[in-house]
């Protein structure tokens, strides 16, 4: 409870024991104060031995075994002489041993305790007393070896909340990193994609411009609406970079397909949307992952293919969907490249989300095509 908390920083300092000896010297003098003696004072040893079985206990947690051994020690020999106070000087003596058990070594722990219990026996004047010095001592050493088993087990779970703490921050950074490299992948899909786009509709403006000019006044407001689109998907993913609680826009999916192709045929090719098969379940990555690998290859064949159409089909079957890309141009290589960040995506968003991909010529005329398998929803889980 908090409001134990000063009294627990207490406790821990070094005050605390000099209170403690205080305390127990005290409490070990009292007899020799209150008592009489028929009119004569007590012997002078007397104070001494009880002050000194107390005071030591200031350096108890420093010196656990000597602490212990100077009280025992001035305990012991307290009845040395016949002119004092009759009482068994226990109040150091018990919290040394107290210190001991909670502090010291095994060892040295046990050794003092049995010394310390064998000579207790010897030196009591009676049976009763000496088995009520056991039962105290038994009792002490008990409670310091559970005090020392707390802060053990203290230690333990301040250690285990330590490491747990740093595993948080450790997958925290893995999966903002994680988040990043996403944010990379859509950000160079959307400024390939979008500049490419504008690039072809600025150089076919010209072009037209006194032939045509309805066609230029489109080609124009196409790179206008694009350039649109672009800057306001990167003002949301940096938001996203700038503000871990950044507002996100949703993200693309493949019921967006037709609007993209609508976005592509304004660059002047020609791009129709098919679908085979029954459309099923698909999971919400796998959904933008279809649309991101759609764009990305669309943006291959209007920087690169020289084609005049281009194709985006859909293949339902019944544990996954296969989106394929094709068009009628001269092609963009032979295959996925093992790194960058264009081809290459597609291999990683489809890997994302456990499927694969592949590109390549197309095998039944001349053209590009990519492909790309996604599984459906039970299919991942």
């Amino acid at each position: 409870m908090p409001a134990f908390v000063p009294l627990r920083r207490l406790a821990a300092s070094s005050w605390s024991d000099a209170v403690l000896a205080a305390a127990a010297t005290l409490a070990q003098i009292w007899p020799l104060l209150t008592t009489p003696d028929a009119g004569q004072p007590w012997h002078w040893w007397g104070y001494v031995a009880a002050a000194g079985s107390a005071l030591p206990l200031v350096w108890r947690r420093r010196a656990p075994a000597p602490v212990l051994i100077l009280c025992a020690g001035f305990g012991t020999l307290y009845d040395a002489v016949d002119h004092v106070a009759s009482q068994p000087l226990w109040y150091g003596v018990l919290a040394a041993l107290y210190t001991v058990a909670s502090r010291s070594r095994p060892l040295v722990r046990l050794s003092m305790f049995a010394v310390l219990s064998a000579g207790g026996m010897v030196t009591v004047g009676s049976a009763n007393t000496a088995f009520r010095g056991v039962i105290l001592y038994v009792t002490v050493y008990a409670l310091g070896r559970a005090a020392a088993g707390a802060r053990a087990q203290a230690a333990v779970l301040e250690e285990r909340a330590g490491r747990l703490e740093r595993e948080r921050r450790v997958d925290a950074e893995r999966a903002a990193e994680r988040e990043r490299a996403r944010i990379a992948r859509d950000m160079h899909d959307v400024l390939a994609h979008s500049i490419s786009l504008m690039v072809v509709q600025a150089e076919a403006g010209p072009v037209v411009i006194g032939s045509a000019p309805d066609r230029a006044a489109a080609a124009f407001d196409a790179i206008a609406g694009t350039g649109r689109d672009a800057l306001d998907q990167l003002r949301t993913m940096l938001s996203v970079l700038k503000e871990e609680d950044g507002t996100r826009a949703p993200q693309p999916t493949i019921d967006d397909l037709p609007a993209l192709a609508g976005q592509v045929a304004g660059a002047g090719l020609t791009v129709r949307c098919t679908a085979e098969g029954e459309p099923r379940p698909l999971p919400a990555a796998a959904g933008v992952a279809a649309y991101r690998i759609a764009q990305e290859a669309l943006t291959n064949v209007v920087k690169h293919a020289g084609a005049a159409s281009a194709e985006v089909r859909l293949n339902w079957t019944e544990d996954g969907l296969m989106i394929s890309v094709v068009d009628d141009g001269r092609g963009t290589g032979t295959g996925l490249p093992s790194s960058g960040n264009g081809l290459i995506g597609i291999r990683e968003r489809a890997a994302a989300c456990g499927g694969t991909a592949s590109a390549g010529p197309r095998a039944d005329g001349p053209g590009f095509e990519v492909s790309a398998r996604l599984p459906l929803a039970g299919a991942m889980a």
